[in-house]
């Protein structure tokens, strides 16, 4: 479900098929974006829209498919809406006519499992309001906030997006640092940029234009070059960067370019330390070394994208893993929020690529049964520091910060 995922809110809208789910988010929009019909199931998938809330403003809407959907095609819809759950930052669960029951208590359960902060609209209240002994049966089990709605009339219009700007979490409208405090006004930032068959033709990959526009929002300096710039241009300039940033596919030729009294670190980390779960990462990354023979390895991906022969998820890391261990090793890579292919437990350890088209909820939550099983986790970029004897060095500037 992940294209290009930007940091806009994530609202999913849950509930039973038939429950009015299309006709609610139309309605809260304010515009035709969800397939309204009277047949139950219309929504057979999750569904993203990219729209504007008034007084919440720009938000991704996901409108599910129907919990209680039936027979084999049924149960796989169940199953994506329950994966939405992951991604989300607030979650609107549709009720109607007075039906309360084990569907929606399965969906509190992951609410709650995920920290989905929830409320519930009783809707179609135009046709039966809720009655007390409903509302008394749904406080045995939250104490969350029960909203009458119809999309008829909208008269509580108000009272809903009251509740959306209540419940939603206020730290996802506050824009985090990517480089915090890893430099300071006047600081000059080197960023390293090879130039290969994976980079796009004509553009910079997402995490260096971040880190550029951080550089610039932070007052610092942005030197950007090719790997194969470095020497030339610190003898002609004679200059000293306060911290170098890399690919970490380059992280060999930058450690041996960059003198050691230099910071330097990758792009990968960098987005690790920002939204990923890093104190994970530095616990499990030296797991590396206790890899065995017949261990399976489950590598992240955070985006679908066409497989280069260089690819570094499903050829460099593994490669270079099997070179470092010497042990024979298999490898399982789920591209975007895809399924398991396997049981969590079958994996000896989790590797996460840097997650930028991922939030830093969607990562943690993506890695959580991993974390809950005890099984090691780490990320592209402190996986390829760590292989090439460089670990120290790449963690040094965050713990320095600590």
């Amino acid at each position: 479900m992940s294209k290009g995922r930007d940091q806009k809110p994530h609202i999913g809208i849950f509930g039973k098929r038939n429950n009015g789910k299309s006709s609610f988010i139309n309605t809260i929009v304010d515009q035709d974006v969800a397939i309204v019909s009277r047949k139950a199931g219309t929504t057979t998938d999750p569904v993203k829209k990219s729209i504007e809330i008034f007084g919440v403003g720009p938000a991704i809407i996901i409108d599910t498919a129907g919990i209680d959907d039936k027979g084999e095609l049924g149960n796989k819809r169940i199953d994506k809406t329950m994966q939405v759950v992951k991604i989300i930052d607030l979650a609107i669960l549709l009720i109607a006519n007075n039906n309360f029951d084990e569907f929606e208590l399965n969906l509190i359960k992951e609410f709650d499992e995920y920290s989905v902060p929830y409320f519930i609209v009783h809707n179609k209240s135009d046709v039966e309001n809720i009655m007390e002994e409903t509302a008394i049966k749904i406080r045995k089990f939250t104490q969350t906030d029960i909203l009458e709605f119809s999309t008829i009339d909208s008269g509580n219009l108000n009272e809903v997006l009251d509740a959306i700007k209540k419940t939603i979490p206020q730290t996802i409208y506050k824009k985090s640092s990517l480089l915090g405090d890893l430099c300071s006004k006047g600081d000059i930032i080197m960023l390293v940029m090879p130039i290969d068959k994976e980079t796009p033709e004509g553009r910079l990959i997402l995490p260096e234009v971040m880190a550029i526009r951080d550089v610039l929002d932070n007052d610092s300096t942005a030197i950007v070059l090719k790997d194969d710039e470095i020497e030339s241009f610190l003898k002609k300039s004679q200059l000293k960067p306060n911290l170098v940033i890399t690919d970490s596919q380059a992280f060999e030729q930058v450690n041996r370019l960059i003198p050691i009294n230099i910071p330097l670190t990758s792009f990968s980390i960098l987005l690790a330390y920002n939204k990923g779960d890093f104190q994970n990462y530095l616990k499990g990354t030296p797991k590396l070394s206790d890899l065995k023979d017949g261990d399976r390895i489950l590598i992240f991906e955070s985006c679908t994208h066409q497989i280069e022969c260089e690819d570094i998820g499903r050829k460099k890391i593994p490669a270079c893993l099997r070179k470092f261990t010497g042990k024979k090793l298999d490898f399982d890579v789920v591209p975007g929020l895809n399924k398991l292919p396997r049981d969590i437990h079958e994996y000896a350890i989790v590797i996460q690529c840097g997650g930028c088209m991922l939030t830093g909820k969607q990562i943690v939550n993506r890695l959580k049964p991993a974390v809950d099983a005890g099984i090691p986790i780490t990320n592209y970029g402190l996986t390829l520091a760590y292989v090439h004897g460089i670990y120290n060095r790449a963690i040094a500037p965050f713990i320095a910060n600590k």
